[in-house]
């Protein structure tokens, strides 16, 4: 157990080079990629910021508020070394400044266990290059961190819209129930003096669980929301037709789905509608509610080729692991764990059916490192609406990133993936998980530039690409 030992004040002071390869010469040529990609806009397709943040652009509370209590990559880990949630401020409302120091201080006497992770480099760069902060953070400086980000975001300059436009921000999707009224996104749209453009993205999941509990309110909200009657089988794949031209007419450009498999076996109509049925009546068991789920999740696909909003598929992860813990606090808490999950077999009814059809993209992500040559690069290197995902949530780390390069770029080159996906709800890490692709990318290249594959002319198209042309291409920006 690492012991939380009082130290010399160590500087905080990120490396130029950091994560380029070692070697000297293959280092000067991925620089040299880098500085094509360094200051581009920042394109995020997915994400889960919440839009009221940019709507009403207040000052950000405290640097506990901001950097650790919505953060579940940082919390998980402070709980699994025996920090209470409750003491990181989850489910706790507003936290007075005492409180949120005690927090703060967790996470700086903490700051070790954190050692070689993608948070530790994340947060590095957000306290170094955003807050200025200069001195590593620990017991000892705790503190002094804590009052130097706390003075920076009491200034106008460190609100959620100059933050936004110092970011480089371009396009800033979320991710939103088909109930929602989009009224944010639409104040934020006819505001002229915001430039960037924030999208939101349909999430279903929960509408399509149809054996899960509350199902029935989902559905009764969701006629509420569209005008459509949901009391029959028919009504109810209306009423989200209905709402995914809601999101579209506000910008939305995508849909996001996230069930435990991506079984898409369709069901005959009438055993669809004898499910459903079952479903308003409450008499649905469990294998019923998943035949259902896997046909829709094909309706879906059916959807997006008549209204064109690309369909992202994030599986296989177990939600809410921890049920003592989701029934004190709620879901995403840092206990969603990834489970196996298989893509060749359980996506063929709907590759077989729309799999070539020109108007769907299907961007496939995976939680499983073993998918990525096996099945997703050879997915995606033969259908033509399927491209690969980048690295998300418990891989989008820097080896695992460099190993799914590796993995999928002999089947698919780069054109077949989907460009970054930052996928995250901590906001003050968005740039700095930009700049770890690009440099990581950057890295890549600049290794098929010294094994004479590529020429630096290309490399460099190829990463400017991978930024500013992919993600624009794939979402229909």
């Amino acid at each position: 157990m690492l012991m939380n030992m009082s130290s010399p004040t160590r500087t905080l002071a990120p490396h130029p080079d950091r994560l380029l390869p070692p070697d000297p010469q293959v280092r000067a040529v991925a620089r040299t990629i880098y500085e094509a990609v360094r200051e581009l806009p920042i394109i995020s397709p997915h994400g889960h910021v919440h839009p009221r943040m940019l709507l009403d652009d207040e000052p950000f509370g405290d640097p506990t508020a901001l950097l650790i209590t919505p953060d579940h990559y940082v919390t998980r880990l402070l709980h699994a070394s025996g920090v209470p949630l409750e003491e990181l401020g989850v489910g706790q409302g507003a936290l007075d400044e005492s409180a949120a120091r005690v927090a703060w201080r967790h996470l700086c006497s903490h700051w070790q266990v954190f050692a070689g992770t993608p948070v530790r480099y994340w947060l590095e760069q957000e306290l170094a290059e955003i807050f200025d902060v200069d001195v590593q953070p620990s017991a000892d400086t705790a503190d002094d961190v804590y009052d130097r980000v706390a003075a920076r975001l009491a200034q106008p300059q460190f609100r959620p819209r100059a933050l936004f436009d110092r970011f480089g921000i371009e396009v800033l999707a979320t991710t939103d129930d088909p109930v929602d009224d989009l009224a944010a996104h639409a104040k934020i749209a006819a505001d002229e003096s915001f430039r960037g453009r924030v999208l939101p993205t349909f999430r279903p999941d929960r509408h399509l669980e149809v054996a899960a509990p509350g199902w029935r309110a989902a559905a009764d909200a969701l006629a509420d929301a569209s005008g459509c009657s949901t009391d029959t089988y028919a009504g109810w794949v209306a009423a989200m037709e209905n709402r995914r031209a809601h999101f579209a007419a506000h910008g939305g450009v995508s849909t996001d789905h996230s069930h435990i498999d991506v079984g898409s076996d369709v069901l005959d109509p009438a055993d669809a509608e004898r499910i459903y049925a079952a479903a308003r009546a409450g008499t649905v068991d469990a294998a019923q509610g998943v035949a259902l789920r896997r046909h829709m999740f094909t309706e879906m696909a059916r959807m997006a080729t008549e209204d064109g909003l690309t369909m992202t598929v994030h599986p296989a992860s177990r939600r809410n692991h921890d049920r003592p813990t989701f029934e004190r606090f709620g879901a995403d808490q840092g206990h969603d764990i990834p489970v196996r999950v298989d893509f060749t077999d359980p996506l063929r009814p709907l590759l077989e059916r729309y799999g070539n059809h020109p108007n769907l993209t299907l961007v496939l992500f995976t939680l499983d490192e073993t998918s990525f040559s096996r099945e997703l690069a050879p997915l995606a290197g033969y259908y033509p609406s399927v491209y690969v995902g980048q690295p998300w949530w418990f891989l989008d780390a820097p080896d695992a990133i460099r190993r799914w390069r590796s993995a999928i770029t002999d089947t698919v080159g780069f054109s077949r993936t989907s460009g970054f996906i930052d996928d995250t709800r901590a906001f003050c890490s968005i740039p700095a998980r930009h700049d770890m692709s690009r440099r990581l990318d950057a890295g890549h290249l600049a290794g098929l530039v010294a094994d004479h594959r590529l020429d630096l002319d290309e490399a460099t198209e190829i990463a400017v690409d991978t930024v500013a042309g992919l993600p624009r291409r794939v979402f229909g920006l």
